[in-house]
């Protein structure tokens, strides 16, 4: 693909990275994804500084992945939860697939600590790359890049 067809200035990865391209934010998501909501179960199952933490989940609030819900233990100020909105939720096959890289490269040998398995059958999830008239791709060089073209 020539690269006079393609704006990098306009990349989707450059874009996203942007938004969630940090250590924290991806291990927020992972938790949230996990069914973590509330800011002391995400620092103390993060180990992540206050502040950083605090940052972050704004961050995310900010861009719209993720919501902040109001909830009131009896006895206690309100405080709130954070939620994944249906834009948070549509970066699940991201984690997935940085889940299933680590799985691969950076496990020594082991077991992954961690399995997906799809709820209604119990077999093991996995990530794929299929095109839109279903054949799954096994990587990269079976994808030609295409300038989309702007109509203007």
């Amino acid at each position: 693909m020539s690269e006079a067809l393609w704006d990098r200035s306009r990349c989707s990865v450059a874009g996203t990275l942007a938004v969630v391209g940090e250590k924290w934010s991806l291990l927020v998501l992972r938790e949230a994804f996990l069914g973590v909501r509330r800011f002391a179960d995400f620092q103390r199952v993060l180990g992540a500084p206050r502040a950083v933490l605090t940052d972050r989940l704004g961050t995310l609030v900010e861009q719209g992945i993720l919501r902040r819900v109001p909830y009131q233990a009896q006895g206690e100020r309100q405080r709130h939860e954070y939620r994944l909105t249906p834009k948070g939720i549509d970066l699940y096959p991201t984690l997935v697939a940085l889940m299933q890289w680590g799985d691969r490269y950076l496990a020594d040998g082991e077991d992954a600590p961690l399995e997906l398995r799809h709820r209604d059958c119990g077999e093991p999830v996995h990530l794929a790359l299929v095109c839109d008239a279903g054949h799954e791709l096994s990587g990269a060089r079976e994808v030609r890049p295409q300038a989309r073209v702007r109509a203007d």
